[in-house]
């Protein structure tokens, strides 16, 4: 039996350790908050053990698992997302009256799984850590039962995603069945080996496609998105806006690297597909966007958009002399992408009341665009963060946004796919009439909004504003940190 690292995995166990242990002592918690806290400690505790493993490398489990700085990055990037939800939950899900501590384990399992997929050299290893993600996901999707917005939310986000998951293990399976391994270093070397016109070469080429699909489906390309407007609707908001960049932070991860280090030979059959997908995902999430006047739904469909953008980082993967930069566009993009997110989804659950009818989710106010009227006069602050956020997404300087689409439009000119950046820039162009409508509210139209002030909520929307401009201004620390996020095949 091969040794065991398990220092390569530390910061996954302490973390899994710390939500079991979360999980015993919430019976004993009466106040709720002190969960959190503790969860947000968790988190912490985990971020530090990450960040000292800046610039280590190894691999462990048999070579299933790896440590390099690719996945430090997107782990240091999960484990800051994962302490955003917490901060965005702590008081809203008092106000909406579903304050349980087993919200707060089943966020920690959920980051758990998402930094296992970004660890993952193998494929059996990739679908676990899929399932590990997801599940805590469907259940927090559908936590603000009995309203049954959520509840409908839960039950199309699990069944969608099970259908996805399938797609995946199908995958699997057709690629071991073409190279006798599911290892990432197995599969080049069984690739490489192949000749072409080989039914094993089909196989693999099939397989590649079939977990495209299915990691498509996670990360809301079209044109397997259609979940995700009315998942982000129905779950509650805290949910939405963690699983929005939680699983598409995990999802590119997984990307990423299966398919830079596993199916680089397969390029040539594999790329066109990526880039009419990214094409598609940027054109209609951007289109369709226009007509929403729910807040909920326009992020949604904005969440769309900005998964083709980050496709655009994907599709030169299998170009030696370009992929380290692509990937390092890619995921300085998913920085700039989860910053702006939480921020605007924080304004949002400033927004959010709930009222009416919670068995029916009828009565709810401030989740219309039009609700926004008036905040420009009453909240300046508030306003002035999310023009900052809308800004950001429409990629306007000087946000982060625009410096994310600047280097991702690069790495796509650098692959010669200069139609894709063209639509990238034009697309990006339909974006600004739906997103500065959102400001042109705030700003123009007379209104009374009714807003919430809570410590945890304000700091978040403030310091995600604060550094969506200040990090814009100096990129170059981030995006070498990025570029340094190197993948390696051991």
């Amino acid at each position: 039996m091969p040794p065991l690292n398990f220092s390569i995995i530390l910061p996954l166990l302490v973390l899994t350790v710390w939500a079991c242990l979360l999980l015993l002592v919430d019976l004993f918690v009466k106040n709720k908050g002190i969960t959190a806290l503790l969860a947000a400690l968790g988190l912490a505790i985990s971020l530090g053990i990450t960040l000292s493993q800046v610039g280590a490398t190894g691999t462990s489990f048999n070579n299933m698992v790896v440590l390099d700085g690719f996945s430090t990055f997107v782990n240091a990037l999960l484990l800051v997302s994962g302490l955003f939800g917490i901060a965005l939950a702590y008081g809203y899900v008092k106000r909406m009256g579903i304050e349980r501590g087993e919200y707060y384990t089943l966020l920690l399992f959920s980051v758990v799984g998402m930094m296992l997929m970004a660890q993952a050299a193998d494929l059996i290893i990739v679908f676990l850590a899929l399932e590990m993600l997801s599940i805590p996901l469907y259940v927090l999707a559908a936590f603000a039962r009995p309203n049954v917005n959520s509840e409908e939310a839960g039950l199309k986000y699990f069944l969608l995603g099970a259908f996805s998951t399938g797609f995946v293990v199908y995958g699997i399976a057709l690629v071991f069945g073409a190279t006798r391994t599911t290892s990432l270093a197995g599969i080049v070397s069984a690739a490489n080996a192949a000749s072409s016109g080989t039914s094993s070469l089909l196989l693999l080429t099939i397989g590649s496609a079939l977990i495209l699909v299915g990691l498509g489906f996670k990360v809301a390309a079209v044109p397997f998105h259609m979940w995700t407007p009315d998942v982000y609707q129905g779950a509650p908001s805290a949910v939405t806006a963690f699983m929005a960049a939680g699983a598409k932070i995990a999802g590119f991860a997984a990307l990423l690297r299966v398919f830079s280090l596993a199916f680089p030979s397969l390029a040539s059959d594999i790329t066109p597909i990526i880039a009419v997908i990214s094409a598609l995902t940027m054109i209609v999430g951007n289109i369709i966007a226009i007509a929403q006047t729910n807040i909920k739904r326009l992020l949604a469909y904005s969440s769309i958009a900005h998964a083709g953008y980050i496709l655009m980082a994907f599709v030169p993967y299998g170009q030696k002399g370009v992929v380290a930069t692509s990937v390092a566009a890619g995921l300085f993009y998913l920085v700039s992408y989860a910053l702006t997110n939480f921020g605007a989804w924080a304004v949002v659950i400033a927004l959010e009341k709930a009222e009416g009818n919670p068995s029916t989710g009828s009565g709810q106010r401030g989740l219309e665009i039009a609700d926004y009227a008036g905040i420009g006069r009453k909240h300046p602050a508030l306003a002035a963060a999310m023009t900052v956020f809308m800004f950001s997404l429409t990629g306007i300087p000087p946000t982060l946004g625009f410096v994310g689409k600047f280097y991702l439009f690069r790495a796509a000119i650098a692959g010669q796919f200069y139609l894709l950046a063209v639509i990238g820039v034009l697309t990006s162009l339909i974006s600004a009439y739906y997103y500065l409508r959102v400001v042109v509210t705030m700003y123009m139209r007379e209104g009374e909004p009714e807003t919430t002030s809570e410590p945890w909520l304000n700091l978040t929307w403030g310091l995600a504003a604060v550094l969506t401009v200040i990090v814009s201004l100096v990129p170059a620390p981030l995006f070498d940190w990025a570029s340094q996020a190197v993948l390696k095949l051991f």
